[in-house]
């Protein structure tokens, strides 16, 4: 029993100094993180050093907006639409105008009742929080997780790209 002991020992300790031996030429030779991505994309590391936005994020008519002209009951029946609870404003060339989201009808509920008529123009966000469509998914879910919110709008140029929700991040496996 003592000599599989003492070799279970001198197993781990070889172990060991083979793991440091390699960190050791790894660091020597510059190679870090990004390295380490690049090598094992599909791995937690890999997807969180290389996914972009543009990667996550939802296009087209998975996007909710509307135009600035319409009503508010308007932007609720688009946000229950689209299941991002929010909607993005804009104009006629999608040049981003603002944001309407579930808790600004919430708000705007305790603050006015009765919001059927009131248009949308009075009422939304005009600084929405925005990331760009090259930017890493990791950071579009620190930004996120920083300022608690569920989504952020992806712009270019002040065009509206595409819009990314948590879950997105959370079903690509970013976060």
């Amino acid at each position: 029993l003592a000599g599989l002991f003492g070799i279970a020992i001198a197993t781990t300790a070889m172990l060991a100094l083979g793991d440091a031996l390699a960190i050791g030429c790894l660091d020597a030779r510059g190679f870090g993180p990004a390295d380490f991505a690049r090598s094992h994309p599909g791995g937690t590391l890999g997807r969180k050093l290389l996914t972009r936005v543009r990667e996550v994020m939802r296009t087209g008519t998975a996007v909710p907006t509307v135009a600035q002209n319409v009503s508010v009951m308007e932007a609720v029946r688009e946000i229950s639409l689209k299941q991002m609870s929010m909607t993005a404003v804009v104009d006629q060339e999608q040049r981003l105008l603002g944001i309407f989201t579930d808790g600004d009808l919430r708000k705007l509920l305790e603050r006015v009742g009765d919001v059927r008529d009131l248009p949308l123009a009075r009422v939304f966000n005009p600084h929405p929080m925005t990331i760009g469509p090259d930017a890493l998914a990791a950071e579009a879910a620190r930004l996120l997780d920083e300022r608690h919110r569920n989504q952020l709008l992806v712009v270019e140029d002040g065009k509206l790209l595409g819009a990314l929700h948590m879950q997105d991040l959370l079903a690509a496996k970013v976060i």
